[in-house]
């Protein structure tokens, strides 16, 4: 049996059995060393790629806030010296506003001549798009080159270079712009490059760049053009426009882009950078948002030098399924029959406790990273326990009343509650919304399920575990038949059994972490 501490927390009630809480936080301590060496061991790197996804469900900051953020990491030592960091946001700036960069473009033509200079490839994509006569007009660099070459005629008509017997003159290309087909786009542009620098620099051939098309044509001259902007030149333009995107872009965008590709030490300096900005008397209000934990510790701690607790506390928090995963791999044997006894013994000496306040108590004696962690991994004993030992209806029947939790059983035939009546008395409208709420259920958990397989390419593990038994193999059909409506969020939603354990040491937490600030905030 598993004790989940959902009842009010009885502060007044003698300590009793004291040893107790003792033992469980000396298991909890000994669970982290060992769930600890299978992240380091086997998935250090997936677990900062889940940290980094969890900072990006932060959503107290302002645009202002998250620009400086990002600015003053770009500008960090660092960076000066590593430009990975620049080269990303470069890149989401081109493909979401190249209109911003084409900005810049448009007042450094003149630089451009580099960028054409000796590559024919690059000359025929931005010089060649003449019109055909059927009315689209000239595009890009020729439109740029043919509107330069008739308003400067005096001096640069004689550099064009034309593919027949003799050139063109401006009068007949004037009435048919159709004859620019015929000219020779790389001499002249040659020509240009080496007799007309006035072109590069003329209004015409920056009007072309400006809506940042030139950038796809090769992105990474444009990056590494940019990069030396904002690093050699310090170019007020560039980080003007920077500033720009930082402030419009999201911050879970910005964070799911950038942080993935930062070194460990650059992490930890994102980490202190975003403490300055999390404010420091906040209360935790909502422990089921993914990110509610993370941003208590960083608005009380304000030093990063490792992130290690915060890999574990978010692996046990938020990623409960995966890092089961990890336990159940078969590299790690030994591991495995560790974390099960630990487990076991956690579950037994739990039974012994039956007051929440008296496990508190020992968590208040620490500092809040250290109580939120024991607090997390107890969360992930309840998982583990549930996910090994529910595997039928009976079981999570036995569960849930043991532990006080009204609920409803649903099948294909009844709607049942846990004392055994039958709901097929309901209204209609009752049984039309059972119905819709079956379909949106199973439209929710196909959605789900692409979405697991599809981090499986990317080498992570299945987020759903569905009706598998991770060790003895599948559950039975009456168990898979089985969806529940639990009182605890007030039999608005229909879970199935697979769901239970995930949804439940989540509740668990969300109630101890409450209970824990509680007391907190009246010992202060």
């Amino acid at each position: 049996m598993i004790q989940l501490f959902l009842s009010k927390p009885n502060w007044e009630a003698d300590d009793g059995d004291s040893d107790s809480p003792k033992l469980i936080i000396s298991l909890l301590n000994r669970l982290e060393s060992f769930l600890w060496s299978l992240i380091i061991s086997g998935g250090r790197s997936e677990a900062r790629l889940w940290l980094c996804n969890t900072i990006s469900t932060i959503n107290s900051l302002s645009p202002e806030q998250q620009r400086d953020i990002f600015v003053n990491l770009l500008r960090s030592k660092q960076q000066l010296q590593n430009h990975d960091l620049a080269s990303q946001l470069l890149q989401m700036l081109f493909q979401k506003s190249p209109h911003k960069a084409g900005r810049v473009l448009a007042k450094k033509s003149y630089k451009l001549v580099k960028f054409f200079e000796g590559n024919l490839t690059r000359i025929m994509q931005w010089f060649s798009n003449f019109s055909d006569g059927s009315g689209l007009g000239h595009q890009k660099g020729a439109k740029a080159l043919s509107q330069f070459a008739f308003v400067n005629r005096d001096i640069c008509w004689e550099e064009l270079e034309w593919k027949g017997k003799h050139g063109q003159s401006p009068a007949m290309v004037a009435t048919k712009p159709h004859y620019f087909l015929d000219l020779d786009v790389q001499r002249t542009v040659k020509n240009f490059l080496d007799n007309v620098p006035e072109f590069w620099s003329s209004n015409e051939f920056a009007e072309s760049v400006r809506d940042g098309e030139i950038l796809f044509v090769d992105n990474k001259f444009f990056i590494d053009f940019f990069v030396d902007l904002m690093y050699k030149e310090d170019s007020r333009d560039v980080w003007e426009v920077i500033n720009e995107f930082l402030m419009e872009e999201s911050f879970s965008s910005l964070s799911q882009h950038l942080l993935i590709i930062l070194e460990e030490r650059d992490l930890c300096s994102f980490l202190k950078l975003l403490c300055k900005y999390i404010n420091a008397s906040m209360e935790p209000k909502d422990f089921g948002s993914s990110s509610s934990w993370l941003e208590i510790i960083l608005s009380r701690h304000r030093d990063y030098d490792s992130i290690d607790q915060l890999l574990l506390l978010n692996a046990v928090i938020n990623q409960r399924r995966q890092l089961l995963g990890f336990v159940h791999d078969d590299e790690y044997q030994e591991e495995q029959a560790k974390i099960k006894d630990i487990v076991s013994q956690i579950c037994t000496t739990s039974l012994k406790v039956n007051n929440l306040a008296l496990i508190v108590k020992e968590c208040l004696k620490l500092d809040t990273i250290e109580a939120m962690k024991l607090m997390g991994l107890h969360s992930w004993v309840i998982y583990y326990g549930l996910s090994e030992e529910c595997q039928t209806p009976a079981s999570w029947e036995s569960i849930l009343m043991s532990n006080g939790i009204q609920f409803q059983k649903s099948d294909k035939y009844a709607l049942l509650h846990y004392d055994g009546l039958s709901e097929e008395s309901g209204s209609d409208l009752d049984a039309r919304s059972s119905t819709r709420s079956r379909h949106r259920k199973k439209k929710k958990s196909k959605k789900k399920r692409k979405r697991n397989y599809d981090d499986d390419d990317d080498g992570s593990f299945d987020n759903e575990l569905l009706d598998f038994d991770t060790s003895n193999g599948r559950q039975s059909l009456q168990s898979r038949a089985v969806s529940w409506l639990l009182s605890i969020d007030g039999f608005s939603a229909k879970w199935t059994s697979a769901d239970l354990p995930d949804l439940l040491s989540s509740h668990c937490l969300s109630i101890w972490m409450k209970c824990l600030f509680d007391k907190w905030n009246n010992v202060a």
